[in-house]
């Protein structure tokens, strides 16, 4: 079973990853895919795969069953292992990049109801941060954007300049979403917001891309069959919970992924069925289109 899917930066390179514990990369030309390499490693189901920025080369993130973290880069059409990290001791269920322009850090949610972040430094090694996020354990990962909301339509009297901190939200079985932010003086990072909604796990956590959005987006999705969209007007700020829709989804919500410009939200349920949301001028989620797996 496919696991995850992932196109690079540039959409020419496709990852999938699978209980078969391997990862596959394929080239993508038109609509002709070509397997050019599968990597193993792993000594368990691979859950998810993350490509870094291409600033930082051709790198790639994975995480498994198997408690471990594999990041892999290709060098002259070679694939390879940089990276092992197995600080966690339990299922890594998500590994996410933060934005490229805060440098190369890889976040992680763990089963074992940790979070680790690690930072790749300019000497060559890797820093790596693992501390206390969800009671029994955590399940996704997702950085907020690099850009501070707003700041690409700025008002007469707004704050220009405004230096965005590194922040990013996690999923848990304590059917809650936690706001992460990265605190300089004390080279730590502290919670922020614990945002309560959900009565069951939370699978999954999507920061939207702000691209010149006014305010915060996150979604978050769950086992209680919902999806709720939290939106703050600027960091620091209080958050406000709305449901998607009204009525809960017909089976459990196991992921949610934000257009790259941030207005669409697809919604992936259970029932093998992938719909699309917008937001309307009146600040209501509406159904845009729908697709099933036949």
């Amino acid at each position: 079973m496919i696991h995850d899917a992932q196109l690079d930066y540039y959409g020419k390179k496709l990852a999938t990853c699978s209980s078969d514990r391997s990862i596959k990369i394929f080239e993508i030309d038109g609509e002709n895919r070509r397997l050019v390499e599968t990597l193993k490693g792993h000594e368990g189901p691979v859950w998810q795969i993350a490509w870094a920025h291409p600033k930082f080369g051709n790198i790639l993130a994975s995480s498994s069953y198997d408690s471990k973290v594999i990041i892999w880069k290709e060098q002259n059409g070679t694939w390879s292992k940089i990276k092992e990290h197995s600080i966690h001791t339990s299922s890594v269920n998500s590994v996410a990049w933060a934005p490229h322009d805060f440098g190369p850090i890889l976040a992680c949610a763990s089963s074992d109801g940790k979070v680790s972040v690690l930072t790749f430094k300019d000497d060559g090694t890797w820093d790596a941060r693992y501390f206390d996020a969800h009671a029994i354990g955590a399940n996704s990962v997702s950085w907020a954007p690099a850009t501070v909301p707003g700041s690409l339509v700025q008002v007469t009297g707004g704050a220009p300049n405004l230096k965005p901190s590194k922040r990013f939200a996690s999923a848990g079985c304590d059917n809650l979403v936690k706001i992460w932010v990265y605190k300089e003086e004390s080279n730590s990072w502290t919670e922020e917001d614990s945002l309560e909604g959900h009565t069951d796990w939370v699978r999954d956590v999507a920061w939207a891309p702000n691209i010149g959005l006014p305010k915060n987006y996150l979604a978050s999705c769950s086992q209680d069959k919902t999806v709720i969209i939290w939106t703050q007007d600027s960091p620091g700020t209080g958050w406000t919970k709305k449901p998607l829709q009204a009525d809960r989804f017909p089976d459990v919500i196991w992921r949610v992924s934000w257009s790259l410009s941030g207005n669409i939200l697809a919604v992936s349920c259970g029932d093998n069925k992938v719909s699309l949301w917008k937001e309307n001028l009146h600040g209501e989620w509406e159904l845009v289109s729908e697709l099933t797996d036949q």
